[in-house]
């Protein structure tokens, strides 16, 4: 008699569900093997779902990203553990540990954070978002503070997996114990759905390989004082910018600042890059482009402002980037060499404060300080690493630890001639973890990291008896 013999794949872990993450899942997935996509946000998508156009070809951020989304909540080869955290990657355990996952190199817990919301009964309907007594009350990170929203809440209406979550740093019941005489929330919802019963929840796994993909976070502009971010409403960042210009934002595409359309327009790029004093010494190498992405679309919705880029080096590296850059600069776009000192009120002739806001900078091309005046400005912030880095480098410590550059993103194990891999064999990088890049890069290099974790998983296989 012949004992059958069969193969058990190994699983890959994904840590985040940006670009990174999700193409990366994706590819791997469809190679036929499990994948366990952790993203600590209620929906994927990352910063990208954010965004309204992408440079060059100005194609809608959400149509590209979107489909990539549904793929990934219904491909029967990945797991989607959204709202959750990997808390620690650790050795392998005995073979009959833990029950998830084929045989790897690695076992991994991951904390499911409770939704209060049953997942399996939501079905999206709203209407307890609706009812909620918090009702634009809440200020709405996704749109980053330009709208509110309720304490029960899907981030945008085309997350995944689509359905709701209270807030516990906003819910009246979880931070005050009482929400009136009854939960409006759990008396709107015709399925039953809301829980506030629930813990939160540990899951074990064991992986062949792990993929880091937690991306970036955007440069506090308080760094900056002197551009007046904080102090001045008219004074904005790119990424809240994308939000306010979005065709699914807030406003519905409408560019306005205090109830009106902006006459004069201005973007500084270089805000905390390429400056030693804020930390930031390297490029961060979108700014450029996404600056001029946001001059056109200026030019597109209110064709009779007035548009100034400050710049200090106009970097357009991608294919196409220096052809849609000349395109701006043809589209009524006034590029004035130099950093700008300072932003201030402009006074009225009574004395009092006017209306617009000031822009002194020197214009290092033609030698002289200028002030120009702005009804709004975007300020073109840098990219740095997020600031649980060194915690999610820690959750390897048991393995050696994952190592960070310089500039505090991780390192990868050569530059060039590895640039995906990292010094803990079966664990990769992907996406702006390991430095600034833009969305071509990010999805060429997750599709290599996916590549060089198949690998690993390859070698990982166990054969089990029938």
């Amino acid at each position: 008699m012949v004992e059958e013999v069969v193969t058990r794949k190994s699983a890959a872990l994904v840590i985040g569900g940006g670009i990174a993450g999700i193409q990366a899942a994706l590819d791997i997935a469809d190679a036929g093997y499990p994948v366990y996509l952790v993203e600590r946000e209620p929906s994927i998508g990352g910063r990208m779902a954010q965004l309204d156009k992408t440079f060059p070809t100005l194609d809608c951020s959400s149509c590209i990203l979107t489909p990539k989304m549904v793929d990934v909540g219904r491909h029967p080869n990945i797991e989607l553990m959204t709202y959750s955290e990997v808390v620690s990657v650790t050795p392998p355990g005995p073979p009959s540990y833990p029950p998830h996952g084929g045989g790897g190199a690695f076992r991994v817990r991951v904390r499911k954070k409770p939704r209060y919301v049953d997942v399996n009964k939501c079905t999206g309907c709203g209407l307890c978002a609706a009812a909620c007594r918090m009702k634009g009350r809440v200020v709405s990170r996704f749109d980053e503070g330009i709208a509110k929203r309720s304490a029960i809440y899907v981030p945008f209406p085309q997350a995944v997996p689509l359905k709701y979550t209270v807030d516990p740093t906003a819910c009246l019941y979880l931070t005050r114990g009482k929400c009136g005489k009854t939960f409006l929330c759990q008396d709107a919802c015709p399925a039953g759905a809301i829980d506030f019963e629930q813990q939160e929840e540990f899951v074990d796994l064991e992986v062949g390989a792990v993929i880091v993909a937690t991306g970036y976070d955007l440069i506090d502009p308080r760094t900056k004082p002197e551009f007046g971010y904080g102090v001045y409403p008219e004074v904005m960042t790119g990424i809240e910018f994308e939000r306010l210009s979005s065709a699914s934002g807030p406003t519905m595409g409408e560019i306005t600042v205090n109830g009106k359309r902006p006459k004069d327009v201005v973007f500084i790029k270089c805000v905390g890059s390429r400056d030693p004093h804020t930390g930031v010494p390297y490029c961060s190498r979108v700014c450029c482009m996404y600056t001029a992405k946001h001059a056109h679309l200026v030019r597109d919705k209110i064709p009779d402002a007035r548009i100034t880029v400050f710049y200090m080096d106009v970097r357009a590296f991608g294919k196409g980037y220096e052809e849609f850059y000349d395109r701006v600069r043809h589209e009524r776009v006034i590029y004035r060499r130099g950093e700008p000192a300072e932003i201030y009120r402009k006074k009225a002739r009574d004395g009092q404060q006017g209306d617009k806001l000031v822009v002194l900078a020197e214009d290092t091309l033609l030698g002289k300080p200028i002030e120009v005046e702005a009804d709004l400005v975007v300020l073109a912030t840098a990219i740095v690493p997020r600031t649980d880095v060194l915690e999610v480098a820690a959750m390897f410590s048991s393995l050696g630890g994952l190592e960070c550059s310089p500039d505090g993103f991780f390192q990868e194990a050569h530059p060039k001639l590895r640039p995906v891999d990292t010094l803990l064999d079966g664990v990769f990088l992907a996406g702006c973890c390991q430095g600034p890049k833009d969305i071509p890069d990010t999805v060429a290099q997750a599709k290599a990291a996916a590549s060089s974790a198949l690998r690993v998983l390859t070698q990982c296989q166990e054969a089990v008896p029938a």
